[in-house]
């Protein structure tokens, strides 16, 4: 009897319904020794988990000729070169270990994915992520049509050439751009936009993403809005769950500290019914973590949502003004034209989509988030997007002293000897008063 094809979505879904987060680590090596070991050692972790494998930066910017140079002289690289290897390769680094019960996900980076979806489709893959806004802004110059162009022909491609039963699963990357200092309104509508464009292109599941960001309460807010985003405007027929990523910026330097954050991303993760958690390691803030390390950060993260209880009832967040904004987000950018394609070009040339502190030249530039006395993140300036900033923000100007105090934010607070776990009923840290 053949053996049940993986199928990324499928297994999300019914791990959701055993009441079991999935758990995924960040993980990716040039040698397909290791790479296999990697996996094998996350197939076996005390956890609900998923696998990874992350490519490497020549991969991601599509300098083939370096990683095919830097397998054939054995260099060692910081990540998997999956179009470099050849698919037997690959199918040899996951033979017994890549089934039903154990699906893994190629994480990238790259605004021109074609080479890497057909890569992994020639192994027998059909898992990835990215998107054409999340992966093209913050990770440098691509033009951001050029992206988009790539990123239709890559969802096409991923659609048509999974194997035979299989489900191709792709996952927007939008609730993550640049990682910190972005309120969560814009991470929302991204993440819907980026998966509508997804099922405009042919497929039929996909994941919305979230970046835990510097306050508990606002981040529920932010994940109920978008699981609520997400079943108003994904089409019929797309299977979709939602991912939270552990925090994204600056991580605590002290172990106590960096677990406690993990933990907490994971009791958020199950409060606010995500079905899928990337983790960080305790060596998030020093350098590239282990296999060890990941492992244990797996069985971390496992061991705290198991004793989160249960999720937050439906529509316990109500209308809230993470739903607004990035409702009208949304709502804005599909009014500029039917084909997203064209409309998110469209939305970024006008401002009507602008991300805070970044650097591209496609990105107007004019908007700016903060995070107020309270530890939420809000918009100091919103250029010329249909949202309204927050007026507290004239009175307190983001110096650049203001700036690194709001990028330690949560590091300070989660390495602070005075940082409890369960400062309220909801088991999250109490956000300190943050000056700027």
């Amino acid at each position: 009897m053949t053996a049940p094809a993986p199928d990324f979505g499928a297994f999300v879904a019914a791990s959701t319904a055993a009441g079991r987060l999935v758990v995924q680590p960040r993980m990716g090596f040039g040698d397909p020794g290791r790479m296999r070991a990697g996996l094998a050692r996350t197939r076996g972790a005390t956890a609900h988990t998923a696998g990874t494998l992350t490519v490497d930066s020549y991969t991601r910017v599509g300098d083939l000729a370096a990683a095919r140079a830097a397998v054939a002289e054995g260099s060692r690289l910081n990540g998997y070169p999956i179009a470099a290897h050849s698919p037997d390769t690959t199918r040899a680094v996951l033979d017994g270990l890549f089934d039903a019960d154990f699906p893994v996900q190629v994480r990238h980076g790259s605004a021109r994915p074609l080479a890497i979806v057909r890569a992994l489709t020639a192994a027998g893959l059909d898992a990835t992520e990215g998107g054409p806004v999340s992966y093209c802004l913050p990770y440098g110059r691509t033009p951001l049509r050029e992206s988009v162009t790539a990123w239709a022909a890559a969802c096409e491609l991923l659609a048509a050439g999974a194997r035979p039963g299989a489900v191709p699963h792709l996952e927007s990357f939008g609730g993550c751009l640049l990682g910190q200092l972005c309120p969560p309104s814009l991470l929302v509508a991204t993440s819907v936009l980026e998966c509508l464009f997804f099922a405009q292109y042919g497929l039929r599941s996909v994941s919305l993403s979230y970046a835990q960001q510097t306050d508990p309460a606002q981040d529920e807010e932010a994940l109920h809005a978008l699981h609520r985003l997400a079943a108003e405007f994904l089409p019929d027929g797309v299977d979709h769950h939602v991912v939270l990523y552990t925090y994204m910026g600056v991580y605590p330097r002290t172990e106590q500290g960096a677990t406690r954050l993990l933990e907490a991303s994971a009791r958020l993760a199950v409060r606010s019914g995500a079905g899928r958690l990337i983790v960080k390691t305790t060596a998030e803030a020093h350098r590239i973590p282990t296999v060890e390390e990941n492992v244990r950060a797996l069985e971390t993260a496992a061991a705290a949502a198991a004793l989160a209880g249960p999720p937050a009832p439906d529509g316990a967040a109500g209308d809230s003004e993470v739903y607004e904004e990035a409702r009208t987000l949304v709502e804005t950018v599909l009014g500029l034209h039917p084909d997203l394609a064209r409309a998110l070009p469209a939305a970024f040339e006008r401002g009507l989509l602008d991300v805070p502190f970044c650097l591209h030249p496609d990105n107007a530039g004019r908007s700016l988030g903060f995070v107020d006395p309270g530890g939420r993140l809000r918009w100091a300036r919103t250029g010329a997007m249909p949202i309204r900033p927050d007026t507290a923000a004239d009175a307190t100007p983001l110096t650049s002293a203001g700036l690194l105090a709001a990028l330690h934010h949560v590091a300070g607070r989660y390495d602070s000897p005075r940082h409890r776990d369960s400062d309220d009923d909801h088991g999250r840290p109490r956000a300190a008063p943050l000056t700027v």
